[in-house]
């Protein structure tokens, strides 16, 4: 079991509740939710988790502002993207914002956790 804390941010409700079955069966502690980029930047400051998994696409502000955001808040924040767009394109510009990995939707669990060991263990 892990004692780690997550934010998950993504505009689509049944997308977190996914994710977020993922993690908590896997130990993870989900400490908040947000639906944009802007709310993920408040919830960030309010919450400080160990990770915060970001969607690209979404309303207001996408993933890749709200990763900068984040980083401008907390230069150690750590950050996962996510998207349906596997494009390199994206890939590079999360990675270039900061982020340390990147999981494509649909998501599979296992890459999930894969990704969230590497980055928080």
């Amino acid at each position: 079991m892990s004692d780690k804390t997550i934010l998950l941010v993504d505009d689509a409700a049944f997308m977190r509740m996914m994710l977020k079955d993922i993690l908590t069966k896997n130990g993870y502690s989900v400490i908040g939710e947000a639906e944009n980029g802007v709310k993920a930047i408040e919830k960030y400051k309010e919450l400080n988790p160990d990770l915060t998994i970001l969607d690209i696409t979404m309303p207001e502000m996408d993933g890749i502002q709200a990763a900068k955001g984040i980083k401008a808040v907390d230069s150690a924040a750590l950050i996962i993207m996510c998207s349906a767009m596997g494009q390199q394109a994206m890939v590079i510009e999360s990675i270039q914002a900061g982020a340390r990995d990147f999981i494509v939707k649909p998501f599979q669990a296992d890459r999930v956790i894969e990704a969230v060991k590497k980055v928080i263990g």
